[in-house]
């Protein structure tokens, strides 16, 4: 009943992620003085939104908010970003015990998370691929969900990593893990592919925190 439950969610959170390509949306960035209510934070080479966070011990939501900015916004290095000064700042060169996300496949972003088309929205990125190519995991965890036929997603794995967030790949050629499976970041799981209903060649990827979707690029290295 449990599983049957879970797969339904799994339908209703995917459906709706074919896309259209967008270009990145310029961030908006207030003027930065305690003021503000926050305290001043460089991007540096290496952080990612989500290790930003980590390191201040804040939400991602808080820093989006305080910021101006939407969940389809991009950061670059050498930008200023305000923190909520309730945070408690560690480490500048903490490391998040293997907690970085990498990349999944290499290659051109040909849709971006939230753009939309025919009233859909994408809830991930669709990474352009050659048909074959590797699908690695983005971090470790444990594999807790596969199908062989997932609609216009065809195959499709997820990887919760313990911590309420879980990664998604379809499109997928083949799979090369099980359900159950502890897998380590890096691992190849499987080829990049298509799906029945569209064949052109992409990788679509998610990351979710709970039910909820967000965008990749706050995490990806």
């Amino acid at each position: 009943m449990i599983k049957n439950i879970f797969v339904i969610l799994l339908l209703l959170g995917l459906t709706g992620c074919e896309t259209m390509p967008l270009e990145n949306i310029a961030p908006t960035v207030p003027s930065l003085t305690r003021a503000s209510g926050g305290t001043p934070h460089r991007v540096q080479v290496g952080q990612t939104l989500w290790k930003i966070s980590k390191v201040y011990n804040v939400d991602i939501d808080e820093i989006l908010s305080l910021n101006h900015l939407t969940e389809e916004s991009s950061i670059e290095v050498g930008q200023m970003l305000l923190i909520p000064e309730h945070s408690k700042m560690q480490s500048l060169s903490i490391k998040i015990d293997g907690g970085d996300f990498i990349w999944p496949l290499k290659g051109r972003i040909i849709s971006n998370f939230g753009a939309n088309f025919r009233n859909l929205v994408n809830k991930g990125i669709n990474i352009q691929a050659v048909n074959g190519a590797d699908v690695v995991a983005s971090r470790s965890g444990r594999v807790v969900f596969l199908a062989s036929n997932l609609g216009n997603f065809g195959k499709t794995i997820i990887i919760d990593h313990g911590d309420g967030l879980r990664s998604v790949y379809s499109r997928l050629a083949e799979i090369f893990v099980r359900s159950g499976e502890e897998i380590q970041k890096g691992a190849i799981i499987g080829k990049a592919g298509s799906s029945a209903r569209d064949k052109n060649i992409y990788l679509h990827f998610e990351i979710r925190k709970g039910a909820l979707p967000q965008n990749p690029l706050f995490y990806l290295l």
